[in-house]
């Protein structure tokens, strides 16, 4: 499967992104996640969300991120609002079948102070 990720950019502190993942094929039954790798850190899982629906946050995110998902699309989207500039990262979506993990290319998210 592959995955493209859109929708990063350069905002000011407390604007609002919504990034996308548009995956090849039906996601129907995947979960999908959203990860996050910022210059000179580790990268980390900021979002996720069930093929039933139910998602999980990094807690630095909580009340801020939404992850939702449109299988008819084969999309699932996070929604960034209230941005910080400890937000400021490179935005990845991961699914994972059986034992392997497919990437998208990443979407540069900056957001200024």
């Amino acid at each position: 499967v592959q995955l493209q990720a859109f929708g990063g950019g350069f905002v000011q502190a407390g604007g609002s992104l919504n990034l996308s993942c548009t995956a090849s094929r039906s996601i129907f039954f995947l979960d999908m996640t959203w990860y996050r790798q910022a210059p000179g850190k580790q990268r980390e899982l900021v979002a996720s969300i069930t093929n039933d629906g139910n998602a999980n946050y990094l807690d630095s995110v909580k009340g801020r991120f939404t992850i939702s998902r449109n299988n008819s699309k084969n999309t699932v989207y996070l929604q960034m609002n209230s941005l910080k500039p400890e937000d400021t990262a490179v935005y990845y979506c991961m699914t994972q079948i059986s034992v392997h993990s497919y990437w998208g290319q990443g979407t540069q998210v900056t957001v200024s102070s």
